[in-house]
């Protein structure tokens, strides 16, 4: 299985910034942007600052390798690289790929929430090894990130 990586992107007034996603057939949950490292990728930080091109229009700085998460899935072990960053710039103009091609997708709605342990725990975030790191480090993301 690909891996993959995921951006705790915090904006200038110290947001999370969040996917809520509605998927047909499927309970809405949220999780933070990233996606599938792909072959042309020089290397995970590059594939980071694709992915939140292509699902935000986002432009970031201050990355800062977080933790390697991993965890079972659909037969195999799913691996996910952590970034923290700063979010410079977003234009959703600027999103495209897979994920607003194909309508059996669903939506990836933008949402901006404060950086408290009990946003987190009011939505579904996944994957749930995510999610855990959050809620254990979340006062220490501001330092950590740039």
């Amino acid at each position: 299985m690909r891996p993959s990586v995921r951006g705790v992107l915090l904006d200038h007034d110290e947001r999370l910034v969040l996917f809520r996603r509605t998927v047909p057939g499927r309970a809405r949950y949220w999780s933070v942007p990233g996606g599938h490292v792909e072959p042309q990728d020089g290397s995970l930080e590059d594939t980071l600052h694709r992915e939140l091109l292509e699902e935000l229009g986002a432009t970031v700085s201050d990355v800062t390798f977080l933790v390697t998460v991993s965890y079972p899935w659909r037969g195999e072990v799913k691996t996910q690289h952590v970034f923290g960053c700063r979010l410079v710039s977003m234009d959703p103009e600027l999103r495209h790929g897979p994920e607003f091609e194909d309508p059996a997708r669903g939506l990836y709605e933008v949402e901006r929430v404060p950086l408290e342990r009990s946003e987190l725990f009011a939505r579904n975030l996944i994957p749930e090894a995510v999610a855990g790191y959050l809620s254990a480090n979340i006062a220490a993301l501001p330092r950590l990130i740039g």
